[in-house]
């Protein structure tokens, strides 16, 4: 036959189906992003959303109620596809943050082909689906996941065509520790936005991103949200990422955007600053995130100076790590010191200028294309510019 049975190869690209996981905190664009992702969709019919809508009923707009009636307006995706939209309604004071709201999302996911995930306030370009595909396939990885953070909307599509204006991308490879009530801990900086260096498939970068993911479905079976986790909100990729990377996951940059978000930012910031966020929460569920941030760390192995018994073990072998690789092989090469809490910086030089991660590791793609073989890779990422005379 033709590929694999047990990855599906048989099945056409145009009849593959794509499970959305959306988790939204009292937020009026979720319905419109539902009907951007459908509406803009090559093949709508093959799209399922789970969603995690936590609201105040009687007070917030519900995520899959259509924008006007239905029998005023029928073409709205909330009424022609009202049956692809699965919803678990949670009360908003019961939040505690994006992990354990995407835990629920991930458990909704029921076998679809690819698996993507966004934030709850994103519009997709025309043919968005098809596109992202034929990106991901480009790869030759079944262990490719495409991650980035995403462009703001504004400037970005074309309203009449709702095709992208931009022939720039963003990639994953700044990062710094930061410290707060949580403890010290890895987050994410802006990431630069220029011209691919690489062309005819996404490029190699070492980070993921919660706001917009893209992969096979497994990846969620796999690299699960996990449930123990409250109150965090910065950590949660690092956890994802390095606990992917061990399971054996390559992240990539897509090559074009197929969604933007919409920012508090110019046109968009009035509105959007009037949404509620989950730390409203915070003095209801206060001291949980501190254990919660040193389980996340624990389970990556990146606070050595945290006594073992101090936290929580439950369920480690399910949202632990994979046996592929390690953490300590990421940190070693990506210029991570987990005992002094510093990162090597310029990495975006090695992963974008350069890109080098892309020219040097992805010829070493497994020959039964599961996963890039790290196994004869000796790197250690040295920052070339530690006083920040040479690059930005």
């Amino acid at each position: 036959g033709s590929g694999s049975m047990v990855r599906g190869d048989a099945c056409p690209p145009s009849k593959r189906t794509i499970y959305i996981g959306l988790a939204s905190y009292r937020d009026y664009q979720c319905r419109y992003t539902l009907e951007s992702a459908f509406l803009r969709a090559e093949h709508p019919e093959r799209i399922r959303v789970g969603v995690v809508d936590q609201i105040v009923v009687g007070e917030d707009d519900r995520c899959n109620e259509p924008i006007e009636p239905c029998d005023k307006n029928p073409n709205q995706a909330l009424c022609k596809y009202k049956d692809q939209v699965d919803v678990y309604t949670m009360d908003a004071p019961l939040s505690v943050g994006p992990v354990f709201a995407r835990h629920i999302g991930y458990r909704m996911y029921r076998g679809e082909y690819y698996a993507t995930q966004s934030d709850a306030h994103v519009s997709f370009t025309t043919n968005w689906d098809s596109d992202i595909i034929l990106q991901l396939e480009a790869t030759h990885n079944e262990m490719a996941v495409l991650s980035t953070y995403l462009t703001d909307v504004q400037g970005s599509i074309d309203e009449k065509t709702g095709t992208s204006l931009r022939h720039t991308r963003p990639i994953m490879c700044n990062t710094y520790y930061e410290g707060g009530a949580q403890g010290m801990h890895l987050r994410h900086g802006s990431q630069p936005e220029r011209h691919p260096k690489i062309h005819g498939t996404p490029q190699l970068q070492p980070w993921w991103a919660a706001g917009y993911s893209f992969s096979r479905g497994h990846f969620l079976v796999n690299v699960p949200y996990d449930y123990l986790q409250p109150m965090i909100f910065q950590g949660e990729e690092m956890s994802i990422g390095i606990r992917g990377f061990t399971v054996g996951y390559d992240f990539y940059a897509p090559e074009r955007s197929v969604c933007f978000h919409h920012y508090a930012v110019g046109a968009n910031a009035e509105k959007r600053n009037k949404v509620k966020h989950f730390w409203e929460n915070t003095d209801r569920y206060k001291g949980t995130g501190k254990k919660a941030m040193a389980r996340l760390l624990g389970i990556v192995h990146m606070n050595p100076e945290t006594p073992e018994d101090y936290w929580d073990h439950t369920e480690i072998e399910r949202y632990g790590l994979g046996g592929v690789r390690t953490p300590e092989q990421f940190y070693n090469y990506f210029g991570i010191d987990v005992v002094n809490k510093k990162t090597e910086g310029h990495l975006c030089n090695f992963v974008d200028d350069e890109a080098r991660m892309h020219k040097e590791w992805a010829p070493l793609l497994r020959k039964d294309g599961m996963g890039i073989d790290y196994s004869t890779v000796k790197f250690h990422w040295i920052d070339p510019d530690p006083n920040g005379k040479h690059f930005k």
